[in-house]
């Protein structure tokens, strides 16, 4: 099968013309979508989601980004993306799915993931995202700068919550599929956090990595070398591929705001 692969495709940023035609260049090109988070913004997401299924009328596999849940709560915006797939023929949002077969070889899976603050050096990072505004939770924990500890704990518990469903489900999939391919928004390890055209530096790299679900996917692979994982990420808008292992490999997507594009079709055995 093909799988188109689209990531920090930022719709929000795209007029109702430009839609059209990106979805009309994604349909001869494959069989099923994966998009690897930043699809819109909160208040949007479920819209764009149906326009994108009414447009392309095939399996759309997904997971949210930062992006996704600005102007809005995460635990709300979850809630209302994952009712809207379940009740679409098309519509697949991976951190509700579990373990998705595309061929009797290889499994799809992924989850939303976040940038965990563990990489790199967040205590002096100087890099304020949006997120810490514009998202609920964690402009709470934020609170304009005055309690950087409390937002740390948040992205702490964040990544968390990625790492444990990322090692569920590929010790779920990896029982029955030699192949895997997973789909998550941040980068997971130091080696594929690209910016600008180069390896994020330690003041970028809180913002741009996962540390505890990169660990999940070492470990799910430890004492499975036949295994195959294939990541795929975005977030950073800056493309690069990384080896993590003879097994694990990790491609980074590229983006550009208002230039929606399809990143890969892939061909899935």
């Amino acid at each position: 099968m093909r799988l188109a692969w689209l990531t920090d495709i930022h719709l929000n940023f795209v007029d109702d013309g430009g839609r059209a035609r990106f979805w009309e260049s994604v349909r001869p090109l494959a069989d099923a979508v994966v998009i690897s988070g930043d699809i819109a913004e909160s208040p949007t997401i479920t819209s764009h989601l149906g326009e994108m299924e009414r447009s392309l009328a095939m399996p759309i596999y997904f997971v949210l980004g930062n992006h996704d849940f600005y102007r809005g709560s995460i635990a709300r915006t979850r809630d209302a993306v994952a009712e809207v797939a379940r009740r679409s023929k098309h519509l697949v949002y991976l951190t509700e799915a579990g373990v998705v077969e595309l061929t009797p070889n290889t499994a799809l899976v992924g989850h939303d993931g976040w940038a965990d603050a563990r990489l790199g050096d967040f205590e002096r990072s100087e890099v304020v995202l949006n997120d810490y505004l514009l998202i609920e939770e964690l402009a709470q924990r934020w609170n304009l700068g005055l309690d950087k500890p409390a937002l740390r704990d948040a992205l702490h518990g964040l990544g968390d919550e990625a790492a444990r469903h990322i090692a569920a489900v590929l010790d779920e999939a990896f029982a029955r599929y030699r192949r895997v391919v997973l789909a998550t928004h941040v980068p997971p390890f130091r080696e594929t956090a690209w910016h600008e055209g180069r390896l994020s530096n330690d003041e970028w790299l809180p913002h741009f990595s996962s540390r505890a679900a990169g660990n999940a996917m070492v470990a799910a692979l430890a004492a499975r070398p036949q295994s195959e994982l294939l990541v795929l990420c975005g977030h950073t808008h800056s493309g690069g591929e990384a080896e993590i292992l003879t097994n694990l490999r990790v491609l980074t997507g590229k983006a550009r705001y208002r230039h929606p594009a399809v990143e890969r079709v892939l061909q899935i055995d």
